[in-house]
C-alpha cells in the first residue's frame, strides 16, 4: 500500500481534526482531496516534497494547513474551524513533480470526516 490515510471521525462544527497519510515510495508532490455524497471530487491542498510550497482550495483557505514530515514520510492535514460542508471522504494522493495537477496517479483509500451542526 503506497498511501494510508487516517484520522477521520465525527466532530462538531467549529472543532478540529488532523488527518495523516503514511506514504511509501516516491513522494514528490502529495495532496488531499475530498468527495462529499453526490458531489464531484474537490481539491483541498497539496505540498511539494519539502512541504514549503503549498496550495489550498478556496473553501479551506485560512482553516486548513497541510504539512509534511519527511522523516516519517507522512502527510498531515490540520483542519480547524470545521463546518458541516466539510463533511466528506478525504483522500490523499501523490504525483511526480513534473506532471502538474492534472494527473495524480496514486491514491489512498480515504478517511471519512463528518461535521455535525
Amino acid at each position: 500500500v503506497q498511501l494510508q490515510a487516517s484520522g477521520g471521525g465525527l466532530v462538531q462544527a467549529g472543532g478540529s481534526l488532523r488527518l495523516s497519510c503514511a506514504a511509501s515510495g516516491s513522494t514528490d508532490v502529495m495532496g488531499w482531496f475530498r468527495q462529499a455524497p453526490g458531489k464531484e471530487r474537490e481539491f483541498v491542498a497539496r505540498a511539494n516534497w519539502s512541504g514549503v510550497q503549498t496550495a489550498y482550495g478556496n473553501s479551506v483557505k485560512g482553516r486548513f494547513t497541510i504539512s509534511r514530515d519527511r522523516a516519517e514520510n507522512t502527510l498531515h492535514l490540520q483542519m480547524n474551524n470545521l463546518k458541516p460542508e466539510d463533511t466528506a471522504v478525504y483522500y490523499c494522493a501523490k504525483r511526480p513533480s513534473a506532471t502538474g495537477d492534472s494527473w495524480w496517479p496514486v491514491w489512498g483509500q480515504g478517511t471519512l470526516v463528518t461535521v455535525s451542526s
